[in-house]
């Protein structure tokens, strides 16, 4: 059953630009909150997000659940059901996870209702287990879409090689897909193909494709966080002071540059003659999201991968610290498509000093799977305390 929410900042954001958050949205931009915990859909924080910033979505992931499980008690009621019917640690999360996404979701239903399908929804991930499987993830997804059975839920999916054949055999099933881990240009255009395709399939089936939505979650600041320590060991090793302080300007550049020239091919691609017929059928864009968009350098500006990526059709996933952080001080105009030229250059300069982009981005993704893998192992086995202790 959907909240009741008031929801009329979310149709008239322009009465309340002063709140930078709100002021994203007549920009084209949509906020999510990267965090998902039982006592955050159940309390009242939440719908203040929702009701004063215009917050109009909510991402979650193994490693968020793994901290929100193992702190406190709130799920501690559940667990004991759960182990009253001997449920095993696997099957357990899955039953934690759909309850409060499906409560999530139904926070949000009155911003998907009034927004006609075009917002308001709330992320559900496949095991990182699956992430080199395309016939696990397939399988997986469809489990979670049927459990979750809220039409403003999406399924995230990893944006592997195997993962992106998933994506577009879940699309055409009708699946709405959040598609994980995209770090390069190469593997988030696979799979803004992969949408089209599947729309294409949907339509020459006779089938709807006005409500279909997806994202593409391109991360941001680890790719920053890997290539400035690949500068940093190269102006260790040195001697010219010039060159030095060339590259020494190229960090804190990648991760902006490399998001931009993504966005830059999603205009050309969402813009084309192909997609354009479909966008006559009802077809919605496929938006960038901008995930990993806290800053991890206390050097740089805890907001500048909000600021330098606010443009049309695009959503940026924010943990609870940076979205305060923006509401206070953020400075909000169209960034992302304005200085492509600069963004390029950055590139060739990087390629120029020796840092393998492809190679920084490969890295990435597979420590993005190894990493949620070990939220997920150490999930299981709080379950298990858990559900031990519950039993006792």
């Amino acid at each position: 059953m959907a909240v009741s929410i008031d929801t009329t900042n979310v149709v008239q954001a322009r009465d309340k630009v002063q709140n930078p958050l709100v002021a994203l949205i007549p920009e084209g931009q949509s906020v999510w909150l990267d965090n998902l915990t039982r006592e955050l859909v159940n309390g009242p924080e939440l719908r203040a997000l929702i009701e004063e910033d215009g917050l109009r979505g909510m991402t979650s992931n193994p490693t968020i659940f793994q901290k929100a499980i193992a702190a406190g008690n709130a799920y501690d009621e559940q667990l004991k059901m759960l182990v009253s019917k001997a449920t095993n640690s696997g099957d357990s999360f899955e039953a934690l996870e759909v309850k409060d996404v499906q409560t999530a979701c139904d926070v949000f239903r009155p911003v998907y209702d009034a927004l006609d399908g075009k917002d308001g929804f709330v992320s559900i991930e496949v095991s990182p287990g699956q992430a080199r499987s395309t016939e696990g993830t397939i399988t997986e997804a469809r489990r979670l879409w049927h459990a979750v059975n809220r039409p403003n839920v999406m399924v995230k999916v990893p944006g592997t090689v195997e993962g992106a054949e998933a994506v577009g055999k879940l699309l055409q099933e009708g699946i709405n897909i959040n598609i994980t881990l995209l770090f390069s240009l190469e593997n988030h255009e696979r799979v803004m193909w992969q949408y089209i395709e599947a729309l294409e399939a949907r339509t020459a089936a006779g089938q709807p494709i006005e409500r279909l939505a997806s994202v593409a979650s391109f991360f941001v600041s680890r790719v920053d966080t890997l290539v400035d320590k690949l500068l940093d060991d190269k102006i260790a090793a040195e001697t010219d002071e010039a060159k030095k302080a060339a590259l020494s300007n190229l960090k804190g550049k990648a991760a902006i540059a490399n998001a931009q020239l993504a966005y830059g091919r999603f205009r050309e691609i969402f813009d084309s003659e192909r997609f354009q017929k479909l966008q006559k059928q009802g077809a919605r864009v496929q938006r960038p999201l901008w995930a990993s968009t806290s800053t991890k350098n206390p050097a740089y500006r805890d907001v500048m991968y909000v600021e330098e990526l606010i443009g049309p059709d695009t959503v940026n996933t924010m943990p609870q610290a940076t979205i305060q952080a923006f509401k206070d001080h953020g400075k909000v105009s169209r960034t992302v498509d304005t200085h492509l030229d600069a963004a390029r250059d950055v590139m060739a300069k990087l390629k120029a000093a020796g840092i393998d982009l492809q190679a920084v981005t490969d890295q990435l993704e597979d420590e993005g799977i190894d990493g949620f893998t070990k939220s997920y192992e150490l999930l299981l086995a709080d379950i298990e305390k858990k559900s031990a202790l519950v039993k006792s």
